[in-house]
């Protein structure tokens, strides 16, 4: 299992959007910039994103985009359901009538349990927990610096 370049970027736009969301409305040239994503790319991530309602957008000189809700209540997998649609392994898990042993099949039940186990781990880490770790390990690598110097 692989997430695309839409479900990747659009994690990582959306984290730089919550570490800068105190100072206002957030330009995605800057958030493209900031993580090397390319400005239409973007755009047409956060399109989906503000459809979801995960994202608002403020017009004008000074606009730009904010989250929606507060970092502590986006999951990584609400932004990666919106982006990636729901986490399957298997196309039976999402549609029991694709096969007709999925009564009795036994790898059914191991694509099931990856699948819940895999959206408890996404649905558990949200913005602000991608913050504060972002914040430790920033702080421990300035710490080991002055040490060094």
């Amino acid at each position: 299992m692989k997430l695309s370049t839409k479900g990747r970027y659009g994690l990582k736009a959306m984290f730089e959007l919550s570490l800068n969301q105190e100072s206002g409305p957030v330009p995605l040239k800057y958030i493209a910039k900031k993580q090397s994503i390319s400005d239409q790319y973007l755009e047409q991530i956060f399109s989906s994103l503000k459809k979801s309602g995960l994202v608002k957008s403020v017009r004008g000189a000074q606009g730009g985009y904010l989250l929606a809700k507060e970092p502590k209540d986006i999951t990584v997998g609400d932004i990666l359901v919106v982006l990636e649609g729901p986490v399957s392994l298997s196309d039976c898990v999402l549609d029991e009538d694709i096969c007709e042993n999925s009564d009795v099949c036994v790898t059914k039940v191991v694509w099931e349990r990856m699948k819940k186990g895999i959206e408890d781990v996404i649905h558990s880490i949200t913005l602000q927990d991608m913050i504060n770790d972002y914040n430790k390990n920033k702080l421990e690598n300035d710490i080991t610096n002055l040490i060094i110097k």
